[in-house]
């Protein structure tokens, strides 16, 4: 009860923030406001965690709260002694796909023996929907090529873990999720470079053969080299599976943040419509994903494993990409703001479909009974 009063408490104190935001908005303008709107976000990132239904988005909000300070400040996240921070964000890359590896391993590769149907439907819808989603908002956009290039790179990018926990927290099909993801990681240093090539040349010039080399570095060696870790090291170093989650919630966050001080001009220009052609590129790529599976006749897990795995993409890897394509501040926009954007929404259909039974089907029905089983 005691912690319960507390958590109230400290929603409270992010209503009065909101309030205080908005009255020195009023008096001296929004850009005066920046520490009590951080302050709102931190305070309700703090509350969202005394509440089941609502904890999933504290991390979200603490990225929120990390981007309106880069917002407000972005002279921290520039650079530090005249060490340009954009510099960090391949490492970052790395490191994050190490983690990625070590919850990995070759019986993940396995899906594709057993189950080959869902895994080419996932892998080619999210490679077709996606990159032409982004390609159609970007010349509607009207944005400048290069903030246009952006939308097409999110969409020309894999699946994120992300998908894999939606996919457990929504009961769609976990083992196809883990399949998919995985797969269409390991095309990406082909498929990535080859559709930007196709569809985000029309707006900016694309070195195919260096992006290619790019992603290779920034996913291929790494989740290599987690996987064979994985295998051999990970149990004499347990500590390690502990510690990756944790440090790729805050190389993303980093990744966020620099990106958001670098391309503040721009994100200030066009903010509203970017975040709303965003939105409509995620949320179209969840409704087309689930169509399809059903285009298909596939069950209902598997169809809500569509929708997630086609909807969600891997926004660091884009930010990465956008870095060595030397256009972070631009390029690198729209995959920054995709990044906690899905978050929200696709925990906010797990937790639709989490609370929705499953329509029972036929095979449906023999797969949970496999599993009871097991």
């Amino acid at each position: 009860m005691k912690s319960i009063n507390i958590y109230k408490g400290v929603a409270g104190i992010a209503v009065l923030c909101l309030l205080g935001a908005a009255w020195w908005a009023f008096q001296e303008g929004i850009g005066h406001a920046g520490p009590v709107v951080i302050a709102f976000f931190v305070m309700l990132s703090l509350a969202s965690r005394g509440s089941e239904l609502t904890k999933g988005f504290s991390y979200t909000l603490i990225i929120f709260a990390a981007v309106t300070t880069a917002l407000y400040y972005p002279q921290y996240f520039v650079q530090v002694n005249g060490f340009k921070l954009a510099g960090l964000i391949t490492p970052l890359i790395q490191l994050i796909m190490f983690g990625m590896g070590t919850s990995m391993s070759i019986g993940d590769f396995a899906g594709v023996i057993k189950m080959p149907k869902g895994v080419f439907i996932g892998v080619g819808s999210h490679f077709i929907i996606m990159p032409l989603l982004g390609f159609t908002l970007a010349k509607l956009s009207g944005f400048p090529p290069e903030i246009a290039a952006g939308i097409i790179l999110i969409g020309c990018s894999p699946n994120g873990m992300a998908s894999n926990v939606i996919s457990y927290l929504a009961k769609a099909n976990l083992a196809l999720s883990i399949t998919i993801t995985a797969v269409s990681t390991m095309l990406a240093p082909f498929f990535t470079p080859l559709l930007m090539k196709l569809l985000g040349g029309t707006f900016i010039k694309i070195d195919m053969l260096s992006m290619m080399w790019d992603i290779t570095k920034m996913v291929i060696i790494p989740i290599g080299a987690g996987i064979v870790f994985n295998k051999y090291l990970l149990k004499k170093a347990s500590w390690v599976e502990t510690l990756m989650p944790l440090v790729s919630m805050f190389g993303i966050a980093a990744i966020i943040v620099v990106i958001t001080a670098a391309g503040r001009d721009s994100l200030l220009h066009i903010g509203f419509l970017l975040v709303l052609l965003v939105l409509i590129h995620n949320l179209t790529g969840y409704t087309l994903g689930y169509w399809a599976g059903r285009l298909f006749k596939m069950p209902e897990r598997d169809c809500r494993t569509m929708a997630i795995e086609v909807g969600m993409q891997n926004g660091g890897l884009a930010s990465g990409i956008a870095k060595g394509m030397g256009k972070i501040a631009t390029v690198g926009l729209a995959p920054a703001v995709f990044g906690p954007l899905m978050n929200i929404t696709g925990s906010l259909l797990a937790n639709y479909w989490h609370r929705k039974p499953l329509k029972v089907e036929e095979h449906d029905s023999s797969v949970l009974k496999g599993e009871l089983t097991r």
